[in-house]
């Protein structure tokens, strides 16, 4: 027992910064307004992950908490992000690997008491519940680029360009030429993993019909990238697809302001020139060299 002069614990909370709870290919530490979340690079660790690098979770993008037995004597904590909160699970919608859940922390068994300790801390400091109106966790940063296995995406934070490869493209996408979106012309971006069949992504642009059936059709869609052969990996295409979606609903409020802004001469060459290799290789009639260098030309 302890003596009358034993001073009082003082009780442990989260108030306290730099809190860090470690687990398998991650550590979370805990502020008194959000969880900063550092994945590990080792060779084990999920790419996904890996391509992260590390986020930060407002407690205000939580909707709750859970902590569950693992598999091979381990626990696992987890946070739920509200709807709305995250580009990279709106744009994921669903389709992640267990394994590959960035809000997951598995920990060995032996330290479920401490894991149950900081889930009802959590627990107590989450105030919001439902959709979130707006993004609260901040999506990867452009530049990005990744290659699928008809041509090379590229973001810049301000336009999305596909670039054809002439192994991989259809037809169709070579007579339609390399393609430049942007942002402010588009409403969306769907995602559909490479790990299933028929993996794409496609730019929604805007005042477009509501599509149907899309992704079956995503090789003949200037407006997609198709997936397949390890083109288009998770870790590579899920992060581009999340910083698109988070650039569109950023400029979503200004999208009528594209209208009328001048291109830039020298990717307008750039691309005359590409259409003119297409129409020596005989993959473009005279007509759509003509019609496409007109439309070209009229965007300076």
């Amino acid at each position: 027992m302890r003596g009358e002069g034993t001073k009082k614990r003082v009780p442990h909370t989260m108030s306290r910064m730099g809190d860090v709870l470690a687990g398998f290919h991650a550590a979370w530490e805990f502020g008194s307004d959000s969880v900063l979340i550092r994945y590990e690079r080792g060779i084990r660790t999920p790419k996904l992950f890996q391509a992260l690098g590390e986020r930060r979770v407002p407690l205000e993008a939580i909707a709750g908490v859970t902590l569950a037995p693992g598999r091979r004597g381990t626990v696992v904590l987890r946070v739920e992000p509200r709807a709305g909160a995250d580009p990279l699970m709106e744009a994921a919608a669903g389709q992640l690997k267990e394994s590959s859940d960035p809000y997951r922390l598995v920990m060995p068994a032996e330290r479920d008491t401490l894991a149950e300790y900081y889930a009802d801390e959590l627990r107590a400091r989450l105030t919001e519940a439902g959709p979130a109106e707006r993004f609260l966790v901040a999506a990867p940063e452009a530049p990005l680029s990744f290659k699928a296995y008809d041509g090379k995406a590229s973001f810049d934070g301000s336009s999305v360009a596909f670039r054809w490869f002439w192994t991989g493209a259809s037809s169709t996408k070579w007579k339609a030429g390399d393609q430049t979106f942007a942002v402010a012309d588009l409403s969306g971006v769907e995602w559909r993993s490479p790990d299933v069949f028929e993996g794409c992504l496609r730019l929604v642009q805007r005042d477009e019909p509501t599509p149907v059936a899309q992704a079956a059709q995503a090789d003949h869609d200037p407006a997609s990238v198709v997936f397949g052969l390890g083109y288009g990996a998770v870790h590579e295409s899920l992060p581009f697809a999340a910083a698109v979606l988070e650039a569109v609903r950023s400029a979503a409020p200004a999208a009528a302001v594209s209208a009328g802004v001048r291109q830039d001469p020298a990717d307008i060459a750039e691309r005359i020139r590409h259409l003119g290799e297409l129409h020596r290789a005989g993959l473009v009639t005279d007509e759509e060299f003509s019609a496409k260098k007109a439309e070209l030309l009229a965007e300076l």
